[in-house]
């Protein structure tokens, strides 16, 4: 299809090209309101649409962002952060580019070549985990770290609070009336990791429980990892077995689930259990569903295009800002059971059926 010209702007609203380059690009001019309405007028009927490469070069601003995405782009937990990214740029008038790595180095140092060459105006990189990252080669000093924190300062970030995130995990369950409370942590010990146990930590010592190490259990970071820390769990000791557990996130939640079920205990009336993430299409399907802590994924989003792009001026430029993970309240959490020694059945297989303590809600 031939592109539509200023020239046939200018013949079909019956001025100059000069009229119809001023009133598209909104230069002052003794132009009458009229002619600017006929010129817009014509621009719409014959489908022009101003240059934004020859706009970009006049102003300065190519009006685009670039988003460097660690394998948030192909995994749909993580989607909500650009949605908030863009949402907060289509507000403000900005196309954002998204260039998904999956953590190649060699993809993602030739994704900040390509972005930079097109001169966008600002550029975010984000990842997929709270995490500690090396400043890739080539990155702007103005970019923006979305659920990452730079390893090297002169750059502005923003993660989850997980520490706070964590000490809420566990004051749900103190509230509840527990006193065993489990941490079934990632053995891949990411920052988010420490950080969840630090809170955990902190509310133990805040409400004067004793520390047992037995009751922090490392394992995969999947629901059969969260099945393998249960089992370690609920095969201590009747005076030793936690009445409660929570959980590095909502798959090894489900995987405790697994493993309760299995024993013909019953979540919450034998065992409480909190998750991390409001994983969609996990937290809220569980029987019952679970309570759990949300990741801010949205607000951050919003929160790095909005600082990327200066529409806002929040703190140091060499900080990282700490999102609040809210408490998802559902029906995985009560009180300890009445009798704290439950009997530690075990099921011959997976297909017998489970007793009917186990199925009665």
């Amino acid at each position: 299809m031939a592109r539509v010209r200023i020239s046939d702007v200018a013949a079909a609203a019956g001025v100059s090209v000069t009229t119809v380059s001023l009133v598209m690009n909104d230069v002052e001019s003794r132009i009458s309101d009229e002619t600017r309405q006929r010129v817009r007028e014509a621009a719409r009927t014959v489908g022009y649409a101003p240059s934004s490469v020859a706009r970009g070069l006049r102003t300065q601003q190519t009006r685009t962002v670039g988003l460097i995405s660690d394998q948030i782009a192909t995994t749909p937990f993580a989607g909500r952060m650009l949605a908030g990214a863009q949402d907060a740029a289509r507000e403000n008038g900005y196309l954002v580019y998204l260039l998904d790595t999956g953590g190649d180095e060699t993809i993602e140092r030739d994704a900040i070549h390509a972005l930079t060459a097109q001169q966008v105006d600002a550029l975010i990189y984000a990842c997929m985990w709270h995490r500690v990252v090396d400043v890739p080669q080539g990155l702007p000093a103005q970019a923006v770290f979305l659920d990452c924190r730079p390893a090297a300062g002169g750059y502005r970030s923003v993660v989850p609070d997980d520490r706070a995130g964590g000490a809420a995990a566990v004051r749900e369950l103190v509230a509840a009336g527990h006193r065993r409370i489990a941490y079934i942590d990632t053995e891949e010990t990411p920052i988010a990791s420490a950080l969840r146990h630090e809170g955990y930590l902190e509310v133990l010592a805040e409400t004067g429980i004793p520390v047992d190490p037995a009751l922090h259990v490392r394992g995969e970071t999947s629901a059969l990892g969260g099945r393998a820390a249960a089992d370690i769990l609920l095969d201590l000791p009747d005076e030793r077995r936690p009445t409660a557990v929570f959980c590095f996130n909502d798959r090894m939640a489900a995987g405790v689930y697994i493993a309760a079920h299995r024993r013909g205990l019953d979540i919450p009336r034998d065992l409480s259990v909190v998750g991390y993430d409001d994983q969609q299409l996990i937290a809220a399907e569980q029987d019952p569903p679970l309570t759990t802590i949300a990741l801010p994924h949205y607000a951050m989003g919003r929160w790095a295009m909005e600082v990327a792009l200066g529409v806002r001026a929040e703190g140091d430029e060499d900080a990282t800002h700490l999102m609040e993970c809210p408490v998802i309240r559902r029906d995985s959490v009560g009180p300890p059971p009445a009798q704290v020694a439950k009997p530690n059945r075990r099921r011959a297989s997976h297909t017998e059926r489970p007793p009917e303590a186990a199925t009665d809600r």
